[in-house]
């Protein structure tokens, strides 16, 4: 029989998943309620919020669903919250979901994770389950949970699932609250033999409170902490070499989308309403007044398709695979899905100059040599160097490590809204699941 490697199936996999427009990835958000209160999470609701409880799909809704996203194509399922492990159905939804074939990913904080929910785990085992750890002591962790035993919980969680053997990565989001410990819990994951990444990108609530934002860090302290990390430098190197270059094909240049959302990945909050990914709820579809494939065959291929009314600096910014810049983010953030975010576009700039990547013009731009804002930013990048935080120490990757930065979306590649990568939901991560769980 003929064989075919992995690394060679996939990119011709993709394209034909691309050119076929078939949902292989998608986002079911099971409920937003969860026992923590994070300062940075932007959907959390409280676990006795009554009217958030009574509003979410019922069980046999989402077997019904979950029939429905097998039979369109759907492969790869993350689950999210909120907290997953806040429905006491859930179990019953995921075996649901196994037993339709889906191969799942599953986020959590860890602080409701059981015996009992370990060794269901064990019997219906995921893809991967990535727990959140917020701070390498108790005092951080609680701190930005405002959660008094929920450091505790948490550990017991990964306790749990460590002693079954189950796929367990670690992560965090990197916060001015957590700023500070952000590579002790790399070690703590180390140490445990686990896969670590962090992300320090943090956006506004989906109501579009900008509350998270007082502990999101400056683009100095985000390029910083890429810096100290000799790993993080060269994932940036190979991440903008594989997905740098004009940020669009010609062909679709005009349209106001252009990553993998409506194309190959869906998401679905927790009242069934459909939408292109977890942060643009500007166009959505009721599931219960109608099945998943009219959503997919309408308003999710009219939003995906929506023209861009205006050309901005972003329309041919050759680094925007080092920004996160896209339609959802600028409704938050901005108001507005073609208006360019002036953070992220502070921190791209930053990271260019920082890790010696040339910026063709695309426009005017105050970031850019020559923009009114561009001397600041070399100024920025000579203090780090002075105070020697941007010092890289030699070391020897090889060129066979197939990690490319874990924390960020593809663009341009067809991206998977909520979770993905080529072939792997959880290779190339959302920066969404960092912030909720």
């Amino acid at each position: 029989m003929d064989t075919i490697d992995y690394a060679t199936y996939c990119p011709d996999f993709h394209s034909r998943v691309i050119a076929g427009r078939i949902p292989l990835t998608g986002t079911i958000e099971v409920t937003r309620r969860c026992p923590q209160s994070c300062l940075h999470c932007y959907n959390n609701l409280p676990m006795n919020d009554s009217p958030a409880r009574v509003s979410e799909l019922s069980f046999a809704e989402h077997c019904r669903l979950l029939d429905a996203i097998a039979d369109a194509g759907c492969l790869w399922l993350l689950y999210t919250g909120g907290e997953v492990f806040a429905r006491p159905d859930f179990l019953d939804i995921y075996i649901h979901a196994k037993k339709a074939g889906l191969i799942i990913t599953l986020f959590s904080n860890g602080t409701l994770i059981t015996p009992q929910v370990a060794d269901c785990l064990v019997e219906w085992k995921p893809f991967s389950i990535e727990i959140t750890i917020y701070g390498s002591t108790r005092e951080t962790y609680e701190r930005l949970t405002g959660t008094p035993g929920s450091y505790d919980r948490c550990l017991r969680g990964i306790d749990l699932l460590l002693e079954r053997k189950l796929p367990l990565r670690l992560k965090t989001v990197a916060v001015s609250t957590n700023r500070h410990e952000i590579w002790h819990i790399k070690r703590f994951a180390e140490d445990l033999g686990l896969e670590f990444k962090f992300d320090s990108m943090i956006n506004p609530r989906i109501d579009c409170s900008q509350s998270p934002l007082a502990v999101r860090l400056s683009p100095e302290e985000v390029v910083q902490l890429d810096l100290l990390d000799p790993v993080r430098v060269w994932s940036w190197r190979r991440f903008v070499e594989r997905f740098g270059g004009p940020a669009h094909r010609p062909e679709d240049r005009d349209g106001t989308y252009h990553c993998g959302a409506g194309i190959d990945s869906f998401f679905i909050d927790p009242q069934g309403r459909m939408s292109l990914c977890s942060l643009s709820h500007a166009s959505a579809f009721d599931l219960r007044h109608g099945s998943f494939k009219e959503a997919w065959e309408g308003i999710i291929r009219e939003e995906r398709q929506r023209k861009a009314t205006r050309v901005t600096k972003c329309t041919s910014c050759e680094i925007k695979s080092m920004c996160g810049m896209c339609p959802a983010n600028a409704e938050l953030e901005a108001g507005d899905p073609e208006l360019p975010v002036d953070f992220l576009c502070h921190v791209a700039h930053l990271r260019a100059l920082a890790l010696g990547f040339a910026v063709p013009p695309h426009g005017p731009c105050e970031y850019c040599a020559n923009g009114t804002k561009h001397e600041a930013l070399v100024q920025s990048l000579a203090l780090l160097r002075e105070r020697g935080e941007s010092r890289v120490p030699p070391f020897t990757i090889s060129e066979n490590d197939g990690r490319i930065l874990s924390m960020l979306n593809r663009e341009g590649t067809g991206a998977l809204g909520g979770c993905g990568s080529e072939c792997d939901p959880t290779a190339l991560e959302s920066r969404s699941g960092h912030q909720r769980n």
